[in-house]
């Protein structure tokens, strides 16, 4: 898929190197050069610009990108009127970044089809981790619906997927098992890469230092971390 990122800032920068690493082509583009310099090695395509400039931002292929992401989080001014100028070019997906609700409010106004909080996102995963030992990872299907990664507890390491009985005792789901690969970037920041095993099988048996991937209702989960002694805060 192909994006346009407009802001590197922490969350802007952050994102257009994840969805480089994943293969997309990504054009990020900032009104400081240092910036643009300083990413232009870790995504795709790095572009100093005025995103509030009518006439250079008509010169991006937003005919051609799949999704335009706002991500300016410093300046709620420059981030309204970029969102409103990629609206009127008719971007095929305009998602923006949320500072505050009376902001959020001005961004529906403008008809953005999605919103991003990236700090509230944050302290709900982080709340979650620091409340579950085991805790790596989740994604909110809904208020009651999730998909977590837990670090695999102890009392798990060398049992089947099939022995769990997890459908049948707690009606959650294991999806598939992962483990996380450590490197250092170009700027000598450690980051994370998972590597997936696949669809979990009946007859797998679960390592050490296995990532475990589940669905299903948040109150299943937690009642089976509880059974194999996950204290939940």
């Amino acid at each position: 898929m192909k994006y346009i990122i407009v802001g590197l800032g922490n969350f802007g920068s952050s994102l257009g190197m994840a969805l480089t690493r994943q293969g997309h082509e990504v054009i990020a583009i900032d009104s400081s050069m240092q910036k643009v310099e300083a990413y232009k090695e870790v995504i795709s395509h790095t572009i100093c610009m005025d995103a509030t400039d009518e006439y250079t931002v008509k010169g991006l292929p937003i005919i051609d990108t799949d999704i335009v992401i706002v991500a300016i989080g410093e300046d709620q001014g420059e981030n309204v009127m970029a969102t409103a100028l990629f609206k009127t070019l008719k971007a095929k997906r305009l998602i923006s970044r949320s500072i505050n609700p009376l902001h959020e409010k001005v961004l529906q106004a403008i008809g953005v089809d999605d919103l991003i909080h990236p700090e509230k996102e944050a302290a709900k995963r982080w709340a979650k981790r620091l409340s579950l030992r085991y805790f790596v990872d989740s994604f909110e299907l809904s208020d009651h619906f999730s998909i977590v990664e837990i670090s695999i507890p102890v009392a798990l390491i060398g049992q089947t997927v099939d022995s769990l009985q997890l459908e049948q005792k707690f009606n959650i789901r294991l999806l598939s098992t992962m483990r996380y690969e450590y490197y250092e970037d170009s700027f000598g920041r450690t980051q994370s890469k998972p590597s997936i095993q696949g669809l979990a099988v009946p007859e797998q048996i679960l390592k050490d230092k296995d990532v475990l991937v589940i669905y299903g209702a948040n109150k299943d989960i937690n009642q089976f971390l509880r059974s194999v002694g996950v204290k939940i805060k």
